[in-house]
């Protein structure tokens, strides 16, 4: 009976949270690598997917969902001398184009170890960018195109080779011309710049505050040092063709920490 009692208090306690509530407000794109963010009461705690999740003096927060995403997520807010509430979010489930492509020869598709050391290292290295997590919200000043142009590949597709299935492709490829201008997307600070990374070449990574940060991959070459404040607008490099690339084009990522977004979801349409 106890058991049934408190199933029956957290299935009580589990909220819609597409709607407003006196605790809640959360806006956003609820689906496979979108993000929200929401308000609430000052001095509250939230837990998302079992992961706490800053919250500004304010009560305002962001929080992204991955390309893979489950159907639901749970997000936790423990307000100030209150009960907690659980909120259920639905995540709309995405298709993504796969491609399988047989018969190639074993070297291409896994690379030998003193290859692997390095994409290990320069991992790391990402990673540790990825991890920041700063209290400032440069990302309000809103989103333009780092670079404009014909998007040549998206969000969320992979490649099969020979039956083993490859990471996928997080962000979206812009194609235009070596040497044209990349712009900071937003504001931030500049969190990775590395010169020559196995896979992205020359790649450079901003920090837009909370744990959202872009990266900048193929880059011919970068005008900016780690530390430097960026505002949107500036030139931050120009586009390339390094590393494992197949011609010129900006590969332009989003990710709030570990969950990899989809940049068609914070810029605007891409002008013809």
């Amino acid at each position: 009976m106890r058991i049934l009692l408190l199933l029956m208090a957290l299935f009580m306690a589990m909220t819609p949270a597409r709607a407003d509530d006196e605790l809640l407000t959360l806006d956003g794109i609820f689906r496979q690598g979108g993000y929200a963010i929401g308000v609430v009461p000052p001095e509250s705690r939230i837990l998302f997917d079992g992961v706490d999740v800053t919250v500004g003096r304010d009560g305002r927060f962001l929080i992204g969902f991955h390309r893979d995403e489950p159907p639901q997520v749970q997000l936790t807010v423990f307000p100030p001398g209150e009960e907690l509430r659980n909120y259920m979010l639905d995540i709309e489930q995405r298709e993504y184009d796969i491609q399988h492509i047989d018969g190639l020869p074993p070297s291409s598709v896994t690379p030998p170890q003193s290859v692997l050391d390095r994409i290990s290292a320069e991992a790391a290295l990402v990673r540790a960018a990825r991890a920041v997590n700063s209290y400032d919200t440069w990302f309000d000043r809103g989103w333009i195109w780092p670079v404009k142009g014909r998007i040549s590949g998206v969000f969320g597709s992979q490649r099969v080779l020979n039956g083993e299935p490859r990471q996928p492709h997080y962000g979206i490829d812009i194609a235009v011309p070596e040497g044209t201008p990349v712009v900071a997307p937003s504001d931030g600070v500049v969190s990775l710049v590395h010169p020559d990374m196995y896979y992205s070449g020359g790649t450079l990574m901003i920090d837009h505050g909370r744990g959202l940060a872009s990266a900048f991959l193929h880059l011919q070459s970068i005008s900016v040092a780690e530390g430097d404040v960026v505002r949107q607008g500036d030139v931050i490099g120009t586009v390339g063709s390094t590393g494992r690339s197949t011609g010129p084009h900006l590969d332009w990522r989003i990710n709030w920490f570990g969950r990899r977004l989809d940049a068609a979801f914070f810029a605007p349409p891409m002008p013809d």
